[in-house]
């Protein structure tokens, strides 16, 4: 299950704290209407949220961090590298873009007894091809969402897969129109559900 901070499907709670598996991100907002387990919490781990969260002792100690057994950081720090020269030409604002924490999130993990992983640059680069075929126009990188969607589609591909809380909307260099179309077609191939569509389908058939 893998839970956005975007609207979450009515009375989804049960099911989420179901899960085999529950992926939450950065500062867990779905928690609540959105269930309490906690699993993994994906983490921007470059630029200002980054920072934000290393540095409050809130994030630290809140029920979803500290219940979670893995923290996912969604930014291979090479990619974020590499990106900087372009960035500073295209986007000069974002001057503190890729500034990369992953080391820190690394110590965190180690003192916490939690462990680290960190999506790799292969997966950020299929996300960019796939998102390719939807028209995705110019944009700086994918949401962190859209990652660990592809990543977890990987790495479980006999798994049942399923999201809320992602409302495809949200800061404009995403691509938020094209994952959208992206996310619909990996639910038409079968490969993904909305929690939302699954209720439905539990409803209909008396359960």
């Amino acid at each position: 299950m893998i839970v956005g901070n975007g609207e979450i499907a009515a009375g989804s709670a049960a099911a989420i704290d179901a899960a085999d598996l529950v992926i939450r991100f950065n500062d867990c907002r779905s928690m609540g209407a959105g269930g309490s387990r906690t699993d993994v919490v994906a983490v921007c781990n470059t630029g200002r949220p980054a920072r934000a969260m290393l540095g409050s002792a809130e994030w630290r100690k809140s029920p979803a961090v500290a219940s979670a057994s893995e923290i996912w950081s969604v930014r291979d720090p090479g990619k974020f590298a590499a990106l900087r020269a372009s960035l500073a030409i295209s986007h000069p604002e974002l001057d503190d873009f890729c500034d990369d924490y992953t080391d820190q999130f690394a110590a965190f993990c180690q003192a916490t007894g939690k462990r680290h992983v960190v999506i790799g640059q292969s997966v950020h680069e299929g996300v960019d091809a796939a998102l390719a075929d939807h028209d995705p126009g110019s944009y700086v990188v994918p949401s962190s969402g859209m990652i660990v969607i592809a990543d977890v589609l990987l790495r479980h591909p006999n798994d049942d897969v399923a999201i809320t809380g992602f409302s495809h909307t949200g800061w404009e260099e995403h691509p938020f129109a094209a994952e959208k179309w992206l996310v619909d077609a990996y639910i038409s191939l079968g490969r993904l559900k909305r929690l939302a569509d699954t209720n439905l389908i539990s409803a209909s058939q008396g359960d």
